[in-house]
Formats: structure tokens, C-alpha cells, sequence
């Protein structure tokens, strides 16, 4: 594997999720593939479970880890062929991306969008000069639209809590917060569903439709408490207007998750990437109750990252 950006880097999609749930049973068994390699992180944002999961699914495997938060410990970089670099920008993403190259065996990048143009986000244009100028393999850690590692865990702990024959109903709702945020995660997740073994439904207010990208195949529904009826899993998440790009648009509805808008489901288990902002995105009572899988899906970060890095470390 020479890149891990999306679900469409995985060829076989089943068998890359046993392959996660394997290693997760003996997360040591290939602990000596990475010997005296390294994995470079690259942060351009803020990140928790991400950087302490990539590093430890690179320890797992002997690895050792370079991190550099590149807007604190680095130059501000240039991301435009053919610049004439008198302003602000430092270092050219061809220099630094080249120089990465030769310090370590993959490179892992994050990066958000600005929320400002919808053209310049999605056209990833820091994950895509990455690919362009690093030759060795590049894990998106998040980029401006997508963050297939989370997307990846989500469909792992969903295959690990289903145990029936029948395929599960697996519901995004929108959830309110108190700033845009990107629609990376939404995007993602809509995506792996789309192509996994579920019925899978998206439910938001009216002015938060997601790019149809990447929710070709799911049922979109505005109304919620119609979208939750019978529920397996509900997974829950803010994201910014991809029409009126960046914006929050009014809700006048009520979108907060309770206990008692879940009576409704089939006593679906309830997720969330994290962070989250308590008793505004969720309350704590389904977030510490029972059924919460947010814990499990934090876990399942370690070894969905393993499996990608070993795939990039076994690739001839």
C-alpha cells in the first residue's frame, strides 16, 4: 500500500476489517516488521487520539516515531508551484516533503480546511502536494474532506458489536455545536457505510446536506425522529453547511441526542469520533450509559492505524 487517503486505497474491504480485529487479538505479532524504520507525523492541527494512536499502532509493530507539529516546531510552508516566496511562507512543501522522504520510511499528514472556499478545501491541496513530492507512503491523518482512519475504526467497532445475520441500521444524525466545523468526518464515514454490508441513513436539518460524493446509496432523511425508528447504531457528529460553505445555518428544531429520542431505535448503540462537547453535541447520559461505544472506538484507533502501517511496511 503506497497511500492511504480514502476507502478507495483498500481493495478488499472485508478482509482489510479481519485483518484489524486479528491484530487487535495479538497487537505484538508483528512487532518486529518495523524494526529500524520510522514513521514522520506531520501535524498542521490539533490532535489527541490520532497522534497518540498512530504512535503507539507504530510502536506495536517496532517502529520508531518522529512527530513534528509543523505550525509550532516548523517553518510556515508554501504549498504553490512556481511561488515567488517573498512573503510569509518559509519552506516549500517540495523541500519539506522531499527531506521527509529521507528521514522516514511512511509519512502521516493532518490537515484541516478553512472553512472559507469550498474550491480550495476540496481541492486538498496540502494532502495532494504530500502525495505529489513525498516518495515514500502518506496516511491522511484527516485532510480537508476526509478522515478514512476514524471512518475505518467506526467500521470495525460496528462489525465487532453485530452479531446478527441481518445487516444492521447504522444512522449519522447531525448534532448542534457552537461553531462550524468540517464536514471531513461526515463525508468519511458516509463513505465507508455507503460500501459496507449496512442500511445506512443520514439525517440533518434542512441547509446540511453533505456532498453527494459521498453519500451516493444512503437514505437521507430531515426529519430525526423518523431517521432513528428501529436503529442499531446512531452515530452522532456536528458538521458546517457544504452549500452556504462554512456556515452555520439557523435550527429551530431541537437535534440534541437523549435518552428519550433513542426509545425509538432498536437500543442502538451510540457513537461519536470525540472530542465532544458534552450536553451539547450529547448528553452525558448516553455518552457514560451502556450502550456508548465512544470508548471502544477510541481503542479500535490503535489497531486500524496498525493495519494500515503494516500493509504500507509489507508493500514491495
Amino acid at each position: 500500500m503506497k497511500k492511504f487517503t480514502s476507502i478507495n486505497d483498500i481493495q478488499d474491504l472485508e478482509m482489510i476489517l479481519n485483518e484489524a480485529i486479528q491484530l487487535k487479538a495479538n497487537p505484538y505479532s508483528f512487532k518486529d516488521l518495523g524494526k529500524n524504520k520510522t514513521l514522520g507525523l506531520i501535524f498542521m492541527n490539533p490532535s489527541f487520539r490520532t497522534r497518540l494512536s498512530m504512535q503507539k499502532a507504530a510502536l506495536n509493530l517496532g517502529m520508531n516515531v518522529i512527530v513534528l507539529n509543523i505550525n509550532q516546531e516548523g517553518w510556515k510552508l508554501e504549498m504553490e508551484d512556481g511561488s515567488i516566496m517573498n512573503g510569509d511562507s518559509v519552506e516549500h512543501v517540495k523541500d519539506a516533503a522531499a527531506i521527509m522522504s529521507v528521514y522516514c520510511d511512511i509519512v502521516g499528514i493532518r490537515c484541516f480546511p478553512e472553512l472559507k472556499s469550498k474550491e480550495a478545501d476540496y481541492s486538498e491541496n496540502v494532502l495532494n502536494s504530500f502525495l505529489k513530492y513525498c516518495t515514500v507512503p502518506i496516511v491522511s491523518m484527516e485532510s480537508a474532506t476526509l478522515h478514512p482512519l476514524q471512518s475505518f475504526t467506526d467500521l470495525m467497532t460496528i462489525k465487532e458489536n453485530w452479531n446478527k445475520p441481518s445487516k444492521p441500521k447504522v444512522v449519522l444524525t447531525w448534532a448542534p455545536h457552537i461553531k462550524a466545523l468540517p464536514q471531513a468526518v461526515p463525508n468519511s464515514f458516509s463513505e465507508w457505510m455507503c460500501k459496507a454490508d449496512v442500511d445506512f441513513v443520514i439525517t440533518h436539518p434542512e441547509g446540511y446536506e453533505l456532498c453527494e460524493d459521498f453519500t451516493n446509496g444512503a437514505t437521507i432523511i430531515s426529519n430525526q425522529e423518523e431517521a432513528l425508528k428501529g436503529a442499531d447504531f446512531v452515530y452522532v457528529k456536528n458538521w458546517s453547511s457544504y452549500e452556504n460553505y462554512g456556515s452555520m445555518p439557523e435550527v429551530k428544531e431541537d437535534w440534541l441526542l437523549t435518552n428519550e429520542k433513542v426509545k425509538g431505535t432498536n437500543k442502538a448503540k451510540i457513537m461519536h469520533c470525540l472530542p465532544v462537547r458534552r450536553n451539547v453535541e450529547l448528553t452525558d447520559e448516553l455518552l457514560d450509559g451502556s450502550d456508548s461505544l465512544i470508548l471502544k472506538q477510541a481503542e479500535n484507533r490503535i489497531y486500524t492505524a496498525q493495519t494500515i502501517l503494516k500493509k504500507m511496511l509489507v508493500a514491495p
